[in-house]
Parts: structure tokens; C-alpha cells; sequence
């Protein structure tokens, strides 16, 4: 009697839920596979599609590199997964990632997960298409041109000095990567946003603590409900769009000056009002965020990987410092930089373009199917996510050989020239590719020049761990000690 009591508690308890849970996942396995298009002759990528409804996402979110790496070395370069509430195809590969990238508005469409959406905005460059996409683009893109550019690089080098200034007279260490990002975010604000530095200094401390808060919470289930990661990150974002406001209505009354320097803000209002077509407080809210975002974001990511990998390779900084010395020699000015100038510093170009190596500090990008097509003898359903991947991409390019060392040499000469150039895509390619990839060079190189001029620097910890949400950082924030650098 007492042993079938057990038994039974014990099915129960124990046997029983576990039945349910499998058979859960089974079903959950059988539903998320149904949407295979019969016509397709092509079976779908290998995978597996995990837990009923959250699917993969906790693993991704809790392992992220871990996860990305064993999937790839048990499925291959193309897997599937359920990721942010979507069926997703993981795509690696030279190959695989130019069909999907030079396949905008044909094969994919770009999509971000929902809580991205949500988020930014679905009036964002990132999110909107076709013409809308096309008009937006193409004002963005005057304010990245050369001639803005160089109107931005005093501001630039203005922030940079200030903030290597502080750090130097720091007696204790710096957490590098907290440094890059108010750095970043105060260079973003000014050339990208036109603020002035007296309403950056007002409101600093609370617009980089939302703009954290809101960053955090930008991949996370899409479940809009109090102390949830989407709503922690809309309240963030709200915050932000208060802020901003003032300075937007600002620029709208002054934007018949055209003596004024224009900034990428300025630009769409100003395309708005030339092609009447109105635009609204909300998207024009929602265009600043994702500027503030892709303008500091990535940089300070960035700026974090060129101080750790310099302080791991000092001959490196020594070769920095001479083609630096040989270009003061020559009567270059590296206190009053310019595009010429910058444009003659080859190898410190190298030094970003290997640091984006290893390094990218987006991962990759999203897109979503518009109809079912082939990729390298797998179908890809119509309406599934499609996940390129830039890190894993990188880290299988056959064109660089001792993947692991950092050897900035390798970029004197295009390796990419023979072979196919999706082999080193940091800022993406095709239709999407990141428009501010030139102030992004331009800001870095101008870091490095004051950087590398002024200071030593001894990272306290030496080679860290590194982390991605959403950009790539290291875990331990880089704890580092700068010392003022004189010229023997």
C-alpha cells in the first residue's frame, strides 16, 4: 500500500510533469516546423528551435558567444532557431552573407526583433523601407559627407583632449569602457544632434543613465509589462524623447538659417521642409535616438577594443607613435587635424580596420524573408528571421591567416581585392550599410592621434573577457592606468 502511494506520488510529482514538458517541446517542435514551404524542394537548415515560446532566446541572452559558437560547430554555417519570438536562420560565411545583404527589397527586407521596434521607433532609418527609406538615407547621408566632416572634427578633437586631460590627472584607474561611452555620447550630441556643451552638461548624468538603461533592455522578450525588460527600456526611451524635445523645436524655428552649421538632425528636418512633406514630433524624436544610438554606441565600443588591444601590444603603439612623429616631421599639424591629414595616416587606419576585425562592435543584422528562396542547399521560409552574423564571419574569413594575433599589417594591402569582399564586412554591405561608417573613422582617428601622442596606459587586468549587449565590451569595464607620454 505504501509503495503504491510513493509510485504514485511520485508519477505525480516527477514523471508525469516531465512527460508534459517533453511532449511540450515536441509539439512546440512539430508547430514552429510547419511553416516549411511544400514547394521548396530544399530542406530547412539544421538546428533546433528550443523552449515552447522563448525558444532560444535565454540561451542567446545568458551565453551569447558560447551559445553562437557551439551552434556553429554542430549545425554548421547556416542553423535554425527561434530567437525574440521568431523563427530565425543564423547565416556565417563570405558567401551565405553576400546573398542575403546584396538580396534587399528581393530575397529579405531588414527587420529588427520587436523589442528593437518598439524601442527606436518603426519610423527609424533602420526600420522603414522603399522610398521612405531611400529619402531619409539620402539626408542622413549630407550629413556625413566630407564637407561635414570637417566642420565636426574641432568639435572632435575638442572632447577628445578634454577627456585625455581628465584621465591623465586621474590618481586612480579608469574604467575605460563608462569613459568611451560619456565620451561618445557627448561627441553624438553635439555633431550629430547640434546640441550645445552647456545643455549637454545639464542634463548628462540622467540622459547617459536612461540612454544605458534603455541600450540594456534593446534585445529582450517582446512582453510589454511592468519591470519587464521591453517596458524598462520604453520608460528609458520616453525619458529620452523628453529631453530631446526642446532641443528639436529648437532646430524646426531656426531652420530657415542656412548660415548655420547642419548638423545629421538638421538635415532631415530641413530635407522635410524643401520636399513639404511634414514630419512629426515623433519621428523626428525617434531619428535623434537612433543617431544618439549608432553615433556613440558603436564608437565607444570601438574606442574600448583600440585601448585594449594597443595595451596587449605595445610595438604596435611604437609604430603608431613614428608614423605620427614622421607626419609632424613633415609639417602636419596633429593639434589641428583635418580630412587631408587624417586621410595620410595609413597605418593608423590599419590599427581601426584590425580592431574591427576582431572585434566589430555589432554582430551582425537582421532581416526577415519576403518570399521562400535557396541558400547553399537549404530552404529559407518566407516570413522567417534571417540573422547574418559579422563576428562568425569574420573569425571564418580565409583571407586572414593567424586569425587570433592582432597584426594591423595585414590591412597595408586590400586583402579583400581578390577574393570576395563579404569577407570583412564591419559595417555590413549593400543597400543597409552603416551611413555613418566615415565619422566613425574619422572620430577613431582622431582619438587614437591624442591618444597615442599623450599617454601610456597599463590595462590593470590584462586581456579581459568580452561581452555582447548589444554592442561588444569587456566585461571588467577595462580598468586602466594612464600615464602622460613625452617624446624622447
Amino acid at each position: 500500500m505504501v509503495v503504491n502511494a510513493l509510485l504514485t506520488t511520485f508519477l505525480c510529482t516527477v514523471a508525469l510533469p516531465i512527460l508534459l514538458f517533453l511532449l511540450a517541446v515536441k509539439l512546440w517542435e512539430v508547430y514552429t516546423l510547419r511553416c516549411r514551404d511544400p514547394t521548396c524542394p530544399f530542406p530547412l537548415p539544421p538546428g533546433s528551435m528550443g523552449l515552447p515560446f522563448i525558444g532560444e532566446t535565454l540561451q542567446l541572452l545568458l551565453q551569447r558567444k558560447t551559445f553562437l559558437r557551439m551552434k556553429r560547430e554542430k549545425y554548421g554555417y547556416i542553423y535554425r532557431t527561434h530567437l525574440f519570438g521568431n523563427r530565425t536562420v543564423r547565416v556565417t560565411g563570405a558567401d551565405n552573407v553576400k546573398q542575403i545583404l546584396l538580396g534587399e527589397h528581393r530575397l529579405v527586407s531588414a527587420q529588427w526583433p520587436a523589442s528593437v521596434r518598439a524601442i527606436l521607433g518603426t519610423e527609424t532609418l533602420s526600420n522603414v523601407h522603399g522610398a521612405q527609406h531611400k529619402t531619409k538615407k539620402k539626408a542622413i547621408l549630407r550629413a556625413f559627407s566630407r564637407e561635414a566632416l570637417e566642420l565636426y572634427i574641432p568639435v572632435i578633437q575638442e572632447e577628445v583632449q578634454a577627456a585625455v586631460k581628465e584621465w591623465l590627472a586621474s590618481d586612480s584607474c579608469v574604467l575605460v569602457y563608462p569613459e568611451m561611452k560619456r565620451l561618445m555620447f557627448r561627441i553624438a550630441m553635439r555633431v550629430l544632434l547640434g546640441f550645445e556643451p552647456e545643455q549637454i552638461q545639464t542634463d548628462e548624468h540622467e540622459l547617459v543613465e536612461a540612454f544605458e538603461e534603455m541600450i540594456k533592455n534593446l534585445f529582450s522578450l517582446p512582453i510589454d509589462v511592468p519591470f519587464s525588460g521591453l517596458y524598462r527600456g520604453l520608460k528609458a526611451r520616453n525619458f529620452i524623447h523628453s529631453k530631446i524635445e526642446e532641443n528639436i523645436k529648437k532646430k524646426v524655428q531656426e531652420s530657415d538659417q542656412e548660415w548655420k552649421p547642419r548638423d545629421a538632425l538638421q538635415q532631415l528636418i530641413d530635407s522635410s521642409n524643401k520636399n513639404k512633406e511634414p514630419i512629426s514630433m515623433q519621428a523626428i524624436k525617434q531619428s535623434a535616438t537612433e543617431l544618439l544610438f549608432g553615433g556613440h554606441e558603436t564608437t565607444a565600443s570601438t574606442a574600448t577594443s583600440l585601448v585594449m588591444f594597443l595595451g596587449l601590444n605595445p610595438k604596435v603603439v611604437d609604430k603608431l607613435r613614428q608614423e605620427l612623429e614622421d607626419k609632424a616631421e613633415q609639417g602636419m599639424d596633429l593639434q589641428s587635424l583635418n580630412i587631408e591629414s587624417l586621410e595620410q595616416l595609413k597605418y593608423t587606419g590599419c590599427v581601426i580596420k584590425e580592431t574591427l576585425r576582431i572585434n566589430p562592435p555589432v554582430p551582425g543584422g537582421f532581416r526577415v524573408a519576403l518570399k521562400t528562396f535557396e541558400l547553399n542547399g537549404y530552404q529559407i521560409p518566407k516570413g522567417w528571421n534571417v540573422v547574418y552574423s559579422i563576428c562568425d564571419t569574420h573569425d571564418v574569413a580565409e583571407i586572414f591567416p593567424d586569425k587570433e594575433d592582432f597584426q594591423p599589417e595585414r590591412f597595408m594591402t586590400d586583402p579583400c581585392a581578390d577574393s570576395s569582399r563579404f569577407q570583412y564586412i564591419p559595417f555590413g554591405g549593400g543597400s543597409r550599410m552603416c551611413i555613418g561608417k566615415e565619422f566613425a573613422k574619422v572620430l577613431l582617428k582622431v582619438f587614437l592621434v591624442e591618444v597615442v601622442t599623450k599617454c601610456h596606459w597599463t590595462l590593470l587586468n590584462g586581456p579581459p573577457t568580452m561581452k555582447t549587449g548589444p554592442t561588444v565590451y569587456p566585461e571588467d569595464n577595462l580598468p586602466t592606468k594612464f600615464t602622460s607620454y613625452v617624446q624622447t
